[in-house]
């Protein structure tokens, strides 16, 4: 994974005002912690950080206090109706530095004919790499999968580096039977029909 560089701008006021001031200015008040440093608070460009969170796990170097550093996005508010970036929280991290992170579950290929549905138990895979190593991403086949089928994190091949966090065991993908869908669509109608006569 490519790095992405972010000037940051130590921030000096806080509160709701500034944080709107730095806003309308194009700016996202950020906060960076870990390996036991005391949290520093900073701003960062908006819209260079809303192309960088479109990658999934972005590692990001800024600068603080003069030395370059990394840091993973691991919280991210947004206005729940604009969508904005409202806050961000970065997480330090080092070179070789082992750390766990979800990343997102891609399918290719078709199911097996017959309307079957794939249903995505888990959206992203917990694992463990490499700070400067993420996967962007986990590719998994579902080709000629058929009802019932069900693929397990044990299944899914992970690139050089890159560990399981997650219980081997645990459904990934799922494909659920058309008929199945079907009759619970039924048996929930005809569960809201007897409420309603009730």
């Amino acid at each position: 994974m490519s790095e992405i560089r972010l000037d940051a701008q130590a921030r000096t006021e806080f509160g709701k005002g500034a944080s709107r001031r730095d806003r309308r200015a194009g700016l996202v008040p950020a906060v960076v912690y870990g390996h036991g440093h005391t949290p520093v608070h900073v701003n960062l460009p908006g819209h260079d950080l809303m192309l960088a969170l479109k990658t999934p796990n972005a590692l990001i170097s800024i600068k603080i206090d003069g030395k370059d550093e990394f840091v993973l996005p691991k919280a991210v508010q947004r206005d729940p109706i604009k969508r904005f970036l409202k806050h961000v929280d970065l997480l330090l991290v080092k070179r070789g530095e082992k750390v766990t992170v979800e990343v997102p579950v891609v399918t290719e290929g078709e199911l097996a004919p017959g309307g079957n549905l794939l249903e995505h138990v888990l959206n992203a895979l917990p694992v463990e790499a490499e700070a400067t190593h993420l996967p962007e991403n986990v590719t998994v086949s579902v080709e000629g999968l058929e009802a019932g089928a069900s693929i397990h994190a044990k299944d899914i091949t992970l690139p050089n580096g890159v560990s399981l966090a997650v219980d081997a065991d645990a459904v990934v993908l799922h494909v659920v039977g058309a008929q199945v869908e079907a009759a619970a669509e039924e048996t929930e109608g005809e569960a809201g029909e007897e409420s309603a006569e009730a």
